[in-house]
């Protein structure tokens, strides 16, 4: 599957005294896939974004056309990197791809590892402000990868399947337990014991499991955290 790759700098977000690094532009040569992602790629806050366990951040362009329906012909959907992405493919989906899938790329192995959780840098870059909160509600979130193999990659590099290891936990299986019926225990311990899954999120889980309560998600999504 043929990718685009996009990468971007930190700035400051319009209208803001924050800064971000979700604007994303495309490569158009080759670079290497570190530990930590794309070199020449950056994110502002390190406490949420990057890091091993989010080291590529991927969005199909699929998405696209429904958030056109949704929003109007919004100027930042006109071309991929609206989401901060670092890869954008069309064919794959939070219905077809599962945590734990590993992938080749170039000179580089990376394996899925979390849905992407949205914060409130999206409000602002799409300039819609409740952007965070549909995101999270749709289920058109995207998802990470960690880098099993550091590697040099370029654009059209396929993105070629190599290993299924818990194909049952599809993203969006993931999505609707964590966001939708997010008490249910079946599902919360079977997340916990998921070792393919970012500590993060089984994390998530185990909390849910011993308190009985869903964790208020607002602060993120607001920007008020």
């Amino acid at each position: 599957m043929s990718t685009t790759f996009l990468t971007g700098p930190i700035a400051t977000l319009p209208g803001t005294s924050a800064t971000s690094g979700i604007a994303k532009v495309p490569v158009h040569g080759s670079l290497m896939l570190g530990a930590e992602g794309f070199a020449g790629d950056a994110q502002a806050d390190r406490r949420v974004h990057g890091g091993p366990e989010k080291a590529v951040h991927h969005y199909p362009l699929d998405h696209y056309a429904a958030w056109r329906a949704d929003l109007g012909a919004l100027p930042v959907l006109d071309a991929p990197g609206a989401f901060g992405e670092n890869v954008s493919t069309q064919g794959m989906t939070e219905d077809t791809v599962a945590v734990g899938d590993i992938f080749r790329l170039g000179g580089a192995l990376i394996q899925v590892s979390q849905g992407r959780q949205p914060c409130w840098k999206l409000n602002h870059r799409f300039g819609v402000p409740d952007m965070a909160r549909r995101v999270q509600d749709t289920g058109r979130t995207g998802w990470y990868y960690r880098v099993l193999q550091t590697g040099e990659v370029a654009p059209g590099d396929d993105l070629i399947p190599v290993d299924r290891l818990a194909p049952g936990w599809t993203l969006r299986r993931l999505w609707r337990a964590m966001y939708v019926d997010r008490l249910n225990r079946a599902e919360l311990e079977g997340i916990a014991a998921l070792d393919v899954l970012a500590d993060g999120w089984r994390r998530h889980a185990q909390r849910r499991l011993d308190s009985g309560r869903v964790e208020d998600w607002r602060p993120r999504l607001e920007g008020k955290a």
